[in-house]
């Protein structure tokens, strides 16, 4: 039986919190690690000082990739998931609203992201990716040909 990738993806996403996100300016890539939530439209969500690189970086230039990777040890089935996608800054309220949605609770409560993004010193804000492809690499549900492509419609 062929196993429904969007909620293979859905599911392992579900089972992490951090992920790594990769940007570029100028040809020079840069990678970090980001917690994140995400929608039913498999949106990723983020929330980090608008000072990081990263943030500079996609204020730039939003193509960017990403990974999420469960913990493992090397004797276990690999699995791991990739995207690519756009991200922005948010400032429109429902959209911010739909971020914190997804996020708090999961990550941070309330009270601690009203207080980062309050720092006059070091705000912070949410940021959204729009992937428009994840890979899905998965040994364990697709022993046969464990690379998965999902294109996000």
């Amino acid at each position: 039986m062929m196993k429904d990738l969007k909620q293979l993806i859905v599911d392992y996403l579900n089972e992490q919190k951090l992920m790594q996100l990769a940007t570029d300016t100028d040809g020079k890539p840069w990678a970090c690690s980001v917690w994140f939530g995400f929608d039913e439209d498999l949106n990723i969500y983020f929330f980090s000082s608008t000072a990081r690189r990263h943030s500079k970086e996609i204020e730039n230039n939003g193509n960017v990739a990403g990974a999420v990777v469960l913990p493992h040890e090397p004797s276990d089935p690999p699995r791991g998931l990739q995207f690519e996608g756009v991200a922005e800054k948010l400032t429109d309220p429902d959209d911010l609203a739909k971020a914190r949605s997804v996020y708090e609770g999961r990550i941070f409560d309330a009270e601690q992201v009203d207080e980062f993004m309050a720092n006059q010193e070091n705000p912070h804000m949410f940021y959204r990716i729009r992937p428009s492809k994840f890979v899905l690499f998965d040994v364990v549900n697709f022993p046969d040909d464990p690379r998965q492509e999902f294109e996000v419609t």
